[in-house]
């Protein structure tokens, strides 16, 4: 009998989210998404340039959109600007392509769109990467040390394990379906990181914010007209309302 209940969760991926998340180990996590929320654009704008720009491109963002968050061209040029020096120039890895292809077996992909291009039916893309970002783990038997539960044999090592500190996830081999399948179980901590765990939930949470708002960063812009347009119809068709009763008032 319990074999038969963990065969119908695993089947409907409750057990331990197994395969869950398109080929992952674990469910997705609701990614705290505020794309009008400043402070957190702007530290997830800090984070992107320090833990991501090194090896991640995003070609179709330019530093100086990032005034759009509330920075200023100053702020930027003092706080941002590592791999260029003028605020009018995209966003390019500092990392040579064809190191990072050696070194990584494939280039990183850019990130310009990422946010969008993850989602799936398991959940949006900001759920994707809010999960992914937090649940690396040691993993000695991959080239670069490190795997993921989200995305299984990464081929990316853990670029923000400082924060985050390093650990082994505890997966269990159930037998489903006759197939040897795992189950992920739990967190046995090596070395904790220079955050705890609540603040590196929150600092993905603000750099995931981030890559939410750079796949559209006229999204904000493109509300607050929508929002305004639907009052302007709103007031419209109550005018044209009334003014159609007072013609017709007199009509037998």
């Amino acid at each position: 009998m319990k074999k038969l209940i963990l065969t119908l969760l695993t089947a409907l991926g409750l057990a331990g989210g197994v395969h869950a998340a398109g080929g992952g180990l674990i469910a997705l996590d609701k990614a705290p998404v505020d794309v009008s929320n400043q402070a957190s654009l702007q530290n997830g704008a800090k984070l992107f340039v320090n833990y991501c720009l090194g090896c991640h491109s995003a070609a179709s963002m330019r530093f100086n959109r990032l005034k759009d968050i509330g920075l200023t061209d100053q702020q930027i040029k003092d706080n941002l600007l590592f791999t260029t020096d003028k605020v009018g120039e995209t966003m390019v890895a500092a990392v040579d392509p064809k190191q990072a292809k050696e070194w990584f077996g494939a280039n990183p992909p850019d990130l310009s769109v990422i946010a969008r291009s993850r989602a799936s039916a398991q959940g949006s893309g900001a759920d994707y990467l809010y999960t992914f970002l937090r649940t690396f783990y040691r993993d000695e038997a991959k080239a670069t040390g490190w795997n993921n539960l989200v995305f299984p044999s990464v081929g990316m090592p853990h670029a923000l394990w400082q924060l985050q500190g390093e650990r082994h996830a505890i997966l269990e081999n159930v037998e489903v379906h006759g197939q040897n399948t795992q189950v992920f179980k739990g967190w046995e901590t090596i070395s904790p990181g220079t955050m705890s765990a609540q603040e590196y939930d929150q600092a993905v949470g603000d750099l995931v914010n981030f890559l939410q708002w750079m796949g559209e960063p006229a999204q904000n812009t493109r509300i607050r007209v929508g929002v305004g347009v639907l009052i302007f119809l709103g007031i419209f068709i109550l005018i044209a309302w009334r003014l159609n009763a007072a013609f017709w008032k007199d009509v037998k």
